[in-house]
């Protein structure tokens, strides 16, 4: 169908990070002006799609080799644009603030064409696919991600065990310091002899950088993958804030539920993101893949877009008084579980 052509609006994103590499100067943010500039605009404009599909149509398009490729292509991609950052970067006289820039520019795309595509490849059963995954979360120096979002995150989603769900009234710059570093321990206890092989990959990538970039290459590699996983981050915040499993009289946490997770319905946002914002279904059936995962209309909603979102939580105050009642409420309104 042609309507499954408007995911090539994704690679958008590289394309507008890859210009600003190139061109520098003002252009410098390049990705940053797409995800947090003009993303928000249309957003509050154009409407959002609550459709899901046909049954019948489920199934063609999780048989469809093309959503597949538009996955593995931003392999590639980001290692070209990350190879050619480090390149301009280190030859050309950029001042300081271009420089910033091109690590956040870069950094965007290490979260979004990086980590979130690895993050659905992740899941799949494949042996190619789960190694295109780790590959791609090489350059953020987030190859924990792997074991800890698989066997952690969506075991414990929604309860205090789990890192990567925020807390109400925790700020965003809590949550960073409290996931990234539970996360990383606890994938260690998870798999501690794939966290050593993770970990020298990891530091082999880091000396190949140094010694093809130099010392200036480390820190800019360094400080893009930072920024990069800190997008991450962000989007986790969002996308459990506030909400927890409730517990049966036994104790025990009830199932992972479409209630469990903040969606978004914005239609570019689902596009660019590969439809990450459709978070409840992911969870309910993580094996799902992108192109058919489902709108649930008992799944809270976000007021706007993730990009419109995660900037709104850089401002704690205003991100409490926005989402603090819309927990109320939604918590509230839900009966005990059987």
């Amino acid at each position: 169908m042609w309507s499954d052509y408007k995911y090539l609006l994704a690679y958008a994103l590289p394309l507008a990070g890859l210009l600003g590499v190139h061109l520098g100067g003002a252009w410098s943010p390049g990705s940053i002006y797409v995800a947090f500039v003009l993303l928000p605009v249309l957003e509050l404009i154009l409407p959002a799609s609550t459709d899901n599909h046909a049954a019948e149509e489920e199934e063609s398009r999780t048989q469809s080799r093309f959503f597949d490729w538009l996955l593995y292509l931003n392999l590639p991609v980001l290692y070209g644009i990350v190879g050619y950052f480090l390149y301009v970067a280190t030859t050309r006289e950029l001042s300081g603030w271009e420089t910033a820039g091109m690590v956040c520019n870069v950094g965007l795309l290490i979260g979004s064409i990086g980590i979130n595509v690895a993050h659905e490849l992740g899941h799949r059963s494949t042996r190619g696919e789960q190694l295109l995954a780790q590959a791609l979360l090489l350059p953020g120096l987030y190859m924990h991600f792997f074991i800890e979002h698989n066997r952690g995150h969506h075991r414990h989603v929604a309860t205090p065990e789990d890192p990567a769900t925020s807390r109400r009234d925790q700020t965003v710059y809590a949550f960073w310091l409290r996931s990234v570093t539970l996360s990383y321990l606890d994938a260690w206890k998870l798999d501690p002899k794939l966290m050593v092989k993770f970990q020298a990959i990891e530091v082999a990538y880091l000396a190949l950088v140094t010694f093809v970039f130099g010392w200036p290459g480390l820190w800019l590699a360094i400080g893009a993958a930072t920024f990069g996983f800190l997008m991450l981050e962000t989007v986790n915040y969002i996308e459990h804030y506030g909400l927890q499993r409730r517990q049966t009289e036994q104790g025990r946490y009830e199932p992972v539920l479409p209630i469990h997770s903040w969606n978004s319905d914005h239609e570019l946002g689902r596009i660019l993101l590969y439809e990450l914002t459709r978070h409840s279904d992911h969870h309910f059936k993580s094996t799902r893949k992108y192109q058919v995962l489902r709108r649930f209309e008992e799944s809270p909603q976000l007021p706007t877009g993730y990009p419109a979102c995660m900037l709104l939580s850089l401002v704690p105050p205003l991100w409490f008084r926005v989402m603090n009642p819309r927990v109320e409420r939604y918590t509230y309104s839900l009966s005990p579980p059987a």
